[in-house]
Formats: structure tokens, sequence, C-alpha cells
């Protein structure tokens, strides 16, 4: 009788248990919840009722409009969220083909410590930016920078101050984060598929071409896909090097936060950060199920 007794308390103990730790799991979790919403959920909701919203500049009167979004699909603001377009691609595609034969190099090197120097470097690399960033290559590869006269650059067409030095400087972080992006994808590549592939009598490039792109495709356009939404959001780089010769969108919103426009279109730089927001929701949209797609093969 008392066996019988001690197996019920035990199986009525176990669920009560399995329900204490689930609510002790979501109180844990309620901080990082708040926070969120203090920090990202208030403020998407003042730029969103601040790009629905037009004053009018006789009365001061307010009303819900779409006139922002609309003006900030039009002229120099569409230029704009275009060209910002036009360089993240650029730079995100160049960056995912420089950096895959750089991590393929650290994941087979023999070297561990060479390896982990590359590693580290690209944590470090990848964070690197804004106006260090941009006095570094002006000091180097600017009209007057130490390898432009050297090298005599100047007279050969280098500008950096246009969009393609714009994107020579967007890799400076874009590889290193693909390195680190691609890494694990590349170690999780079985020795049996290579091995399997040699015994029946591929070549290397035709394993690359026939089993490790094909499976490491949905981690690639991943890359492609967070280098894109890295260099669509940077902004201190762009500013501090060019300033307003190159159009983007971020430079118009700072602009248009500095006062730069016309009476009754104050919140159009809020109606581009909706802009750029959808963006980077069509972005992540993307990228997530090509990471879920991804973990199924190399886990």
């Amino acid at each position: 009788m008392t066996t019988t007794l001690t197996r019920v308390d035990t199986a009525t103990a176990a669920p009560l248990k399995r329900r204490r730790r689930a609510v002790g799991g979501r109180l844990a979790v309620l901080p990082l919840l708040v926070f969120t919403a203090l920090a990202f959920g208030l403020p998407a909701l003042a730029m969103l009722n601040g790009a629905f919203t037009v004053k009018d500049p006789a009365t001061g009167a307010t009303s819900y409009t779409a006139d922002n979004l609309t003006n900030s699909l039009q002229g120099a603001y569409l230029t704009a969220l275009l060209g910002s377009v036009k360089l993240s691609a650029v730079s995100a595609a160049l960056g995912a083909l420089l950096g895959l034969p750089l991590a393929q190099a650290v994941v087979t090197s023999r070297f561990r410590a060479l390896r982990e120097a590359v590693l580290t470097a690209s944590g470090v690399l990848a964070n690197f930016g804004g106006v260090p960033l941009a006095f570094a290559f002006v000091a180097t590869l600017g009209n007057a920078g130490v390898l432009t006269r050297h090298l005599g650059l100047s007279d050969k067409g280098w500008d950096l101050y246009s969009f393609w030095g714009l994107v020579l400087v967007y890799l400076y972080f874009l590889i290193p984060l693909m390195v680190l992006t691609i890494t694990p994808a590349l170690e999780g590549l079985r020795s049996q598929w290579r091995e399997a592939a040699q015994n029946n009598g591929a070549t290397t490039v035709q394993y690359w071409r026939h089993v490790a792109l094909p499976v490491l495709l949905p981690t690639l356009l991943g890359g492609f896909v967070l280098l894109f939404g890295s260099a669509f959001a940077a902004y201190a780089t762009a500013a501090a090097m060019v300033g307003s010769s190159i159009p983007l969108v971020t430079l118009q919103i700072a602009d248009a936060l500095s006062g730069n426009v016309l009476v009754g279109q104050e919140n159009v730089a809020l109606a581009l950060s909706l802009d750029m927001v959808l963006v980077a929701g069509l972005v992540m949209a993307v990228y997530l199920p090509l990471q879920r797609r991804s973990a199924r093969w190399l886990a």
C-alpha cells in the first residue's frame, strides 16, 4: 500500500515540477521582454505614428495621411533608397564571393593558431566601422593618402570618394562577417561526402559543384542577406567619407532629421525609416527560411 501511494505521489509531483519550471522560465525571460518592448517597441510605434502624420504649417493641426510615404518614394528620396539597395547588393555579393574561399582556407588549414587568429581578427573587423574606419581609408587611399601618393593612384583614375571606393571600404567589415557566417557551415560538411565523391571518380571541382555548393547554397544566400542588411544600415562610415556626394537613404534620413526638408514634410525622415524597416523585414523573411533549410543538412 505504501509503495502504491509513493508511486502516485511521484506521478503527481512530476507534472507539478514541470509546470513550476515552465513558470520559472517565463518569469526569467520577462525582464528581456519588457526591455525589448521599451527599447524597440515604443520607438517603432512612434516611428509608425510619425510616418503617417502630417502637420499643417498654417494652422498647426496634425492629420493622418500617406503623404510622407508617397514623398519618400519620389525624387531624391527614391534615388537614395535605390542607391542604398545597389550599394548593399554589390558589397554583399562581393563580400560573399571573397569570404567563402577565405573561410575554406581557414577551415582546411592545418595550423590551429592561424585559424584562431583569423577568426579572432574577423570577429574584431566585422564590428569595426564608423568614423575610425573612414579615417583609416582616407589616410591610406584618399586623395592625399599614403598609398595614393606612393603608387600614383590618382593618375590612374582612382577615387576613394566614389561608389566603388565606398564598396571597397564596406568590404573591410563585410568579408570578415562572411567568414564568421560561413565557417560553421563549412565545418558541417562531412568528410564522408568528399570520400564518396572521390570513390565514384569525382574531381574536386565536381565535388564542389554537385555536392558542397548545393548543400552550402542556403547558407551562402543567408550570408548574402546578412551582409546586405549590414551594409544597408551603415551610416557613419559613408557620412564621414562621401557626405551627400553619393545618394544613400541613411544620409537622407540624417538630413531630414536635421531639418533639411520642406515645410510640412518634417516627418519624411520617419517615412524613410519605415521604408528601411520594410526592406529589412523582406531581408529577414528571406534569411530565416534559408537558415532553417541549411540547418537540416548541416546538423
